[in-house]
């Protein structure tokens, strides 16, 4: 397992390397940015301060270098303006937009995206697998069908429009604002047992909007593949020498039935953060898809591309959980050996 874990760390690390490249070359392709612009538009102005300005920014953020050079500055295995000073080094770049480092920009929005993310995940599991059980167990039954209705609900109604609907009727029926993360009045505030109350109030409508599509669509994938493992011969071999059903469900199909969805967890944490994008400009969530989404229309290059390596990392890191726990979930998988 050891020789296992050192191959797959050099594997990621070879893994966000290629991402990275790509990400900066790609958010370079096209014509212009958001300093390319400025600096143009400084030097239209005609004046000599204007000018020197430019010429400044030109060289802080080495855009008279060829391309690859300004790559390597950017990940820090070369000497910038200010010396080694790249992601490797904790230096996430500078927001032309906003006009001040990247991790102010992202600050509380990092955490309040993996807070709303892993509470979205939760849910998604602890609603969609007791389901999921009661379905196969009781296939074709009144219960299985309606909840096979509201799967298909589920699957069907954008999540955009669903945040949109609750908006109106929480406000209209009991008077709840339920945009944000918590009230506004703890915005500039320091974080208090008050402030964590107002959080946690505010996490239950997003949470219950981002998932309820994944929920669904995980009990009909469940139910499926639960139904599929109790028609096999083990299963049945199990209940006739006496286990009690409930422990033969679990102890042999459960498992076996939750291995797609353990190898879907490294592309589960990317998914929701970008596939929340528009939940979260209807609900005015602090997280980092909204500001995703402003920097890659502004051509925020810095922004842009620490936020598309902070997915990357949710991915690899995930890929990596995800074969781990199946190593331990499934004992026909033993990872390292012949």
């Amino acid at each position: 397992m050891i020789s296992f874990l050192v191959k797959r760390f050099a594997t990621m690390v070879g893994t966000l390397l290629l991402i990275s490249a790509l990400t900066f070359f790609i958010i370079k392709l096209p014509p212009g940015d958001f300093l390319s612009n400025q600096i143009a538009e400084l030097r239209s102005q005609g004046d000599a301060g204007a000018a020197a300005r430019a010429d400044f920014l030109i060289k802080q953020y080495g855009l008279d270098r060829p391309i690859w050079e300004q790559y390597l500055v950017w990940i820090g295995v070369m000497p910038g303006s200010n010396g080694y000073s790249g992601l490797l080094q904790g230096d996430w770049g500078w927001s032309f937009e906003y006009d001040k480092p990247v991790n102010e920009v992202v600050g509380d929005a990092l955490w309040l995206t993996l807070l709303l993310n892993l509470a979205t995940v939760a849910f998604v599991h602890i609603v969609a697998i007791p389901i999921a059980i009661y379905s196969a167990r009781r296939q074709y039954s009144f219960g299985d069908y309606a909840f096979t209705l509201i799967g298909y609900i589920g699957l069907a109604v954008p999540s955009f429009l669903l945040a949109l609907i609750l908006l109106y009727y929480m406000n209209r029926w009991f008077g709840i604002s339920i945009g944000g993360l918590y009230d506004s009045r703890y915005a500039n505030q320091p974080w208090t047992a008050d402030k964590i109350k107002s959080l946690l109030q505010h996490l239950i409508v997003p949470t219950l909007v981002i998932g309820l599509a994944g929920t669904a669509a995980m009990i009909r994938r469940m139910r499926a593949n639960l139904l599929d493992e109790l028609s096999k011969q083990y299963y049945v071999t199990a209940k006739a020498k006496g286990l009690p059903p409930t422990k033969a469900l679990l102890k042999y199909p459960f498992r076996m039935a939750l291995n797609p969805f353990v190898s879907d967890i490294g592309n589960l944490l990317p998914h929701l953060v970008s596939g929340s994008v528009l939940v979260s400009l209807v609900m005015s969530l602090p997280t980092v898809g909204p500001i995703l989404l402003a920097a890659l229309k502004s051509q925020d290059q810095f922004l842009a591309g620490f936020i598309l390596m902070f997915v990357a990392v949710l991915t690899v890191v995930g890929m990596l959980i995800s074969d781990l726990l199946l190593a331990w979930l499934d004992p026909r998988i033993r990872l390292g050996q012949r």
